[in-house]
């Protein structure tokens, strides 16, 4: 970790866009060990005590309430007066580092004219990018979307992705130079309540059999996710496995017509309790329930870099089966943590299903999650994410002394001349 009594502290905005609650916690409490002050920015969702008990923390909730079952004059309101907060606070904000890590409600002009504000008031900038394009992913990329991304990604100071691949995409579609990206993992979350429940009592509350093979598909519902290709295969390999399960967990994403497609593929399996259906979004109190009551985790995704559901999964010991897709083989040990199956292939994905279930991992499964959850808090604690942000932190701050000093010594100089 970087020495920042060297550097008299470090000062650090977190904009967090009022989003993803679980990255910004775990985030947040792994910097306080090198920060001095960090500004976090964000809603009424991402409030919570531990922000609050910190003295190195301020929360400034200049989002405010972002329920979504409110009128479409309330929601613009909501947002300018979000905007105006946002600028006012840029203006007198003690930190020069402004971490994004996620962009706000209109995107075109936070990745230009509001990157550009900050650079006008001398506010270095710092991205954590989930995505390198996620309109490519759905299918909806324009020009004008990647012309907006070239701009936020050439005046940011750094950015973090989680993969190399992500690293390689930045560098080639967008002309970023390696210095400027650092390759972090995707920390675990850890801001889930984890009680003593079994997994026998977790069972029991969502009515799953102890004899029963139960398959989870956990998170937002959207056509890159490939459930698709889940169901299909489930429906082939339940045929001749009258105790498979498969629990679909998570809400629906803008993708209403997909959606239903899906539901009607499964009604008949939802009638006779084969497929258990919970498309809500999913609290974090009750996300232990699904974690413990599964047998597997599958992720038939047709397009990602990395999943944070993965690892999520991981630190509750739950083994994975997950598509040949990013970067998602290198976080899985085939035969230790899960198996990788073919992208939008139902037939290898219900092979892997059956690979599983004869594989020791499912036989010794109590003994094997404890490893698991040893592999996953290796390789993906927030302390590495840490340890990785606040050295280029700490580079971004000696870099400001420098100048200071450089423009205090020529200030010097002149005075010395003139006299």
């Amino acid at each position: 970790m970087p020495d920042i009594d060297n550097i008299g502290g470090i000062e650090v905005a977190l904009l967090t866009g009022g989003a993803d609650k679980p990255y910004a916690f775990g985030l947040t409490m792994a910097l306080l060990s090198g920060v001095s002050v960090l500004d976090v920015i964000g809603n009424d969702e991402l409030d919570c005590p531990e922000f609050r008990a910190s003295p190195k923390v301020r929360f400034l909730n200049l989002r405010g309430d972002q329920r979504p079952n409110v009128g479409f004059i309330s929601k613009a309101i909501r947002v300018m007066k979000y905007y105006i907060r946002l600028l006012r606070y840029s203006v007198s904000a003690r930190p020069d580092i402004f971490h994004i890590l996620w962009n706000n409600k209109f995107e075109y002009f936070d990745r230009t004219l509001l990157m550009l504000w900050y650079k006008l008031l001398g506010k270095k900038t710092v991205l954590t990018l989930h995505n390198i394009n996620g309109r490519k992913r759905d299918q909806t990329d324009s020009t004008l979307n990647h012309i907006t991304l070239r701009i936020q990604y050439g005046l940011a100071r750094h950015m973090f992705v989680h993969t190399e691949k992500m690293k390689d995409d930045l560098m080639t579609e967008f002309a970023i130079p390696a210095r400027k990206v650092t390759v972090i993992p995707f920390g675990i979350n850890n801001s889930v309540p984890v009680t003593k429940i079994t997994g026998k009592e977790a069972r029991n509350r969502l009515n799953l059999a102890n004899q029963d093979k139960t398959i989870l598909f956990f998170g937002n519902i959207a056509p890159y996710k490939g459930l698709e290709y889940l169901v299909r295969a489930f429906k082939q390999t339940a045929n001749d496995h009258s105790n498979y399960r498969l629990i679909i967990a998570g809400r629906p994403k803008n993708c209403d017509t997909y959606w239903s497609a899906i539901k009607r593929e499964i009604d008949d399996e939802v009638k006779n309790g084969r497929i258990l259906v919970r498309d809500e979004f999913i609290a974090d109190e009750d996300i232990e329930l699904y974690m413990k009551a599964a047998d597997v985790l599958v992720l038939p995704y047709r397009y990602i870099y990395q999943s944070g559901v993965l690892f999520l999964g991981y630190s509750f010991g739950l083994p994975a089966l997950v598509s040949d897709v990013g970067s998602l083989r290198n976080d899985v040990i085939e035969g230790k943590t899960g198996f990788v199956f073919q992208p939008e292939n139902p037939e290898d994905l219900g092979r892997s299903l059956d690979c599983y279930f004869s594989s020791e991992i499912y036989s010794d499964l109590d003994n094997r999650r404890a490893v698991i959850r040893e592999y996953a808090w290796a390789r993906n604690s927030w302390d590495i994410v840490a340890r990785a942000t606040l050295e280029i932190y700490s580079n971004l701050s000696r870099s400001s002394a420098g100048i200071a000093a450089s423009e205090n010594r020529a200030s010097a100089a002149t005075n010395v001349r003139t006299s």
